[in-house]
């Protein structure tokens, strides 16, 4: 992809691999090869080297942001002499392209950010909860943009994260289903005031609709941005789709079954289309802008790797 102000240095510190991984030293690692295998996507390449080099520094960077914003939070209810605890849940976004790998990354950093002393508990939403029913989007016409800005409950996105923010008791996000494609009704993800939230989706970064309206994006307090190229993404969504053939699609209560069957061939071309006409033209009017706004990104190569780190200066 081509290059933007994301790159621009004087916004970004640029951090080669190689020098990011040496940030690692003296860090134990916290996990192991069966627990990496089971938080690691379908088709990612997750392994303990890229948890060591590249996710086992950025989990202690991420947890010395979190405890400075709480104890800044404290200093100032002691400042404004309130009595009771004012701080509230760190709020982490993890943002980029379908099939980029973006939801393993959320995952491992809620692994690796729990085991941290300063911020053991640690929750994870995503935010297909707020995507619209099926039902809504039909309704709508929406149903071959699922997943652009227009198909969320934006409104219903930002309470929730007002309700975080504001230090309630206790927040209540929709539930999606995978395997239904679909909101569930009655089921939800309760979230009761952790150390950190992970907000996980497509569109997380997206500007207001309008100029006085609350971005979703205001509400967080540290953003990863994770960036390919294209082609590899398309790739990856391809192989991807290939392999649900033989996975989720053919459980007979998935919304995909009609996929299961197909030859190979086919499989491949209908991928094809589906990135080719919604996820492609998403990536590149609506995700992709808003890569500049991110705290962090992380560049993948062609094998999924993370080549280099760009951190937003302070």
């Amino acid at each position: 992809m081509a290059t933007d102000e994301a790159s621009a240095p004087e916004r970004y510190r640029q951090i080669a691999r190689a020098d990011w991984a040496r940030l690692a030293a003296g860090m134990a690692q916290p996990l192991t090869e069966t627990e990496v295998v089971q938080i690691r996507g379908l088709g990612d390449r997750l392994d303990l080297t890229e948890v060591r080099d590249v996710y086992l520094p950025l989990s202690r960077l991420l947890s010395l942001y979190a405890t400075a914003t709480k104890r800044l939070g404290a200093e100032t209810s002691a400042f404004l002499q309130e009595g009771d605890d004012t701080t509230t849940p760190f709020v982490l976004a993890v943002a980029g392209s379908v099939a980029v790998g973006k939801s393993t990354i959320a995952r491992l950093l809620r692994e690796l950010m729990s085991r941290w002393s300063d911020t053991p508990r640690v929750e994870l939403v995503t935010t297909d909860g707020f995507l619209y029913p099926n039902a809504e989007l039909k309704r709508r016409g929406l149903m071959d943009r699922k997943g652009f800005p227009e198909s969320y409950d934006r409104r219903a996105l930002v309470d929730f994260l007002l309700q975080v923010k504001s230090g309630a008791a206790e927040a209540r996000a929709p539930f999606y289903s995978h395997v239904r494609y679909d909101i569930v009704p009655d089921a939800h993800v309760t979230v009761r005031r952790p150390d950190v939230l992970i907000v996980e989706g497509l569109n997380v970064l997206q500007p207001p609709p309008a100029p006085n309206d609350v971005a979703v994006s205001d509400l967080f307090d540290f953003s990863v941005y994770v960036d390919a190229d294209a082609a590899n993404i398309e790739r990856w969504y391809v192989d991807r789709f290939l392999a649900l053939r033989h996975g989720a699609f053919s459980n007979p209560n998935s919304f995909f079954k009609v996929f299961a069957d197909i030859s190979d061939a086919e499989a491949q071309e209908r991928a094809l289309g589906f990135w080719n006409d919604i996820n492609l033209p998403n990536l590149e009017e609506n995700v992709l802008p808003t890569r500049h706004r991110a705290s962090l990104v992380l560049r993948k190569g062609r094998d999924h790797a993370v080549e280099y780190v760009q951190l937003r200066k302070l």
